[in-house]
């Protein structure tokens, strides 16, 4: 049948697919509008499924704020590209104020409607968006913080890291100010009471092998090692760091007494995540082999 040119322009506006899979689904609804939109959002769930399996380690982190609580958010995309493009960032930021202000346990519980989505689910607007941009999109993890008697501070470096830290006492510039370090040091933990004992341990192994051929007594090793093991943990906690806006102080000192950091969480794109090493010259090599 004929589709018009103003049905195929309305269908683009409203779903963002491209031209082709818009007259396409207009020819099969009969050029119903409403009927092509859901052809199309199935088209696009038969698509993110397809493209389930490719790994999707680039993206974004996105921070939400309201009231006292924030909740920091990973989206991922296949390419660095992909998540500058705007449709993508509008979805992340979304689905951060909707976990902020829903609170789920977990990101399999997420499946409220996305706040400002259209009144689409989060999981048919994820769909939408690989329809539009051509990629897998996931949604990996989120965590939410709310301070019950003190602050908590965020802090976003470009699209990458994302820093939530729940202080009590102290100024908000001044949470801002520990999440911002947080972002830059990236420290194991708070204290040294938290520091895992096997994590101390396996230092220690490493060191004591270093000054098994120092040929020093073995009172003065154990007094090296005592130094280079109590340096070790104040390098990985955020309490025996020294400050990046002042590196004269640590952190510790900077909190003082009357401030006490209760946790914090950072995040940065991709982390902990396998990625597929791609060389360029022989995938266009079998591209070619393929045409």
């Amino acid at each position: 049948m004929q589709i018009s040119a103003a049905a195929v322009k309305e269908l683009r506006e409203r779903s963002g697919a491209g031209m082709m899979e818009c007259k396409n689904a207009l020819v099969a609804t009969a050029g119903d509008i409403e009927g092509a939109l859901e052809h199309l959002r199935k088209s696009g769930a038969a698509k993110a499924a397809k493209k389930a399996g490719r790994i999707a380690a680039e993206g974004t982190v996105v921070i939400a704020e309201m009231a006292g609580a924030a909740a920091l958010v990973e989206v991922n995309s296949e390419t660095d590209f992909a998540a500058g493009e705007p449709n993508f960032v509008a979805f992340a930021q979304a689905v951060a104020r909707t976990v902020l202000q829903t609170r789920p346990a977990d990101v399999a519980a997420l499946g409220t409607t996305l706040l400002d989505g259209d009144s689409l689910t989060v999981e048919a607007a994820r769909e939408q968006l690989v329809l539009k941009i051509g990629e897998n999109i996931s949604i990996r993890r989120f965590e939410v913080r709310a301070a019950a008697s003190g602050r908590v501070g965020a802090y976003r470096h470009g699209k990458r890291i994302g820093v939530l830290v729940d202080i009590d006492g102290g100024s908000s510039e001044l949470a801002k100010d520990i999440a911002m370090h947080i972002a830059a040091t990236n420290p194991v933990c708070v204290s040294e009471a938290e520091v895992p004992a096997s994590l101390v341990a396996k230092e220690k192994e490493i060191f004591l092998a270093q000054a098994a051929t120092s040929g020093k007594s073995p009172e003065i090793i154990e007094k090296m090692i005592g130094g280079q093991i109590k340096k070790f943990l104040a390098g990985i906690t955020l309490l025996g760091q020294a400050f990046v806006k002042n590196p004269d102080t640590t952190v510790g000192k900077l909190l003082g007494p009357e401030t006490r950091v209760r946790s914090f969480i950072r995040y940065e794109v991709g982390e902990g995540i396998d990625k597929k090493e791609v060389n360029f010259a022989e995938e266009v090599m079998a591209q070619a082999r393929g045409a």
